[in-house]
């Protein structure tokens, strides 16, 4: 299933961060905390203006991301955790 958001919004899977410190300690699940890097699956048609225009997304999909770790909504399809967030919410490009 396909998720296509609207306005601003940008749909991103959270990637995994390692589960072992630089140390080589192994971190249990509970110790983990929520990654805060995922990658951009799909992209709304950018944030409306007072114009009526369109702004050109700053995000395009595959692209590596940071947000913060509690931003965006939570959801689950087919199984997957997705998160649902406005462009606003991102951080930064990976590159």
């Amino acid at each position: 299933m396909k998720i296509v958001p609207i306005g601003d919004k940008v749909v991103v899977k959270r990637l995994e961060r390692e589960g072992k410190t630089s140390g080589g300690i192994v971190l249990p699940d509970a110790a983990k905390d929520k990654p805060s890097e995922g990658r951009v699956l799909s992209v709304g048609q950018g944030r409306l203006l007072v114009t009526g225009e369109r702004a050109a997304p700053q995000v395009a999909e595959g692209d590596r991301v940071l947000f913060s770790t509690w931003s965006g909504t939570e959801i689950k399809i087919d199984g997957t955790e997705l998160l649902i967030m406005s462009e606003d919410e991102i951080l930064a490009i990976v590159g």
